[in-house]
């Protein structure tokens, strides 16, 4: 078991939006949180990532055998949870193979407690770029500035194939993503067996491409029970 939801309630501002959610998702899987616009699967995903934003009033959130439920979004980030955000900033000023040189080392040396040498990063860069057909010339672009959604989402794909993470939060990954896009982004998370995905997706073609192997199902901040 990687991720271990329970009695989990969220609260934003004065507003309640998560009550006694309960969820186990199992090492290896690929898991759906379905649900109506509203009905909490983007707060759920948040406050696993640990968005400060949202606060948890009770419950615990266990990822990979320890409670991480006080812990900030870059502790759980290092031990090796991912999030790929419906809406991500633009850094004007920080190129983006800059940015994936600081990311990778931090996960490097959080690992290891060593370095990450300038020629494995290159090396690995230069493999996950080929894999995900991004022009070198991406690279030395500000990160997300100028880019189209389809765009953010290929460079959402490289970080995640180049950091490798345990756990992937997912949210509407599809969302703006062609045909072809979104055949890459399923074809992308099957490939990655020892990675964990939590996904929220409306879209049955990208549903059936996946092919969850679990489906959480959430309704006014609380879980379906079926």
């Amino acid at each position: 078991m990687i991720l271990e939801i329970k009695n989990l309630s969220v609260s934003f501002g004065d507003k309640k939006l998560l009550t006694d959610v309960n969820m186990s998702v199992e090492s290896g899987a690929r898991h759906l949180l379905a649900g109506h616009n509203g009905s909490g699967k983007s707060t759920l995903v948040a406050s696993i990532a640990g968005n400060p934003d949202y606060k948890i009033d009770s419950g615990q959130i266990i990822f990979d055998g320890r409670d991480i439920t006080g812990e900030n979004a870059t502790s759980r980030a290092l031990a090796g949870i991912f999030t790929g955000a419906q809406n991500v900033p633009e850094i004007p000023g920080l190129t983006i193979i800059s940015f994936l040189k600081h990311s990778l080392a931090a996960h490097h040396h959080f690992q290891t407690g060593q370095d990450l040498p300038m020629g494995k990063f290159l090396e690995m860069l230069e493999s996950a770029r080929e894999k995900l057909n991004i022009p070198r010339e991406w690279l030395n672009r500000c990160v997300n500035v100028g880019f189209s959604g389809g765009e953010r989402k290929r460079l959402m794909l490289l970080r995640l194939i180049l950091t490798r993470p345990k756990l992937a939060l997912l949210d509407e990954p599809d969302s703006g993503a062609d045909s072809e896009l979104q055949t890459l982004i399923a074809q992308t998370m099957s490939s990655m067996p020892n990675t964990t995905f939590v996904f929220i997706s409306h879209q049955p073609h990208f549903t059936e491409l996946v092919a969850p192997t679990d489906i959480t199902t959430l309704s006014n901040g609380q879980v379906v029970i079926e």
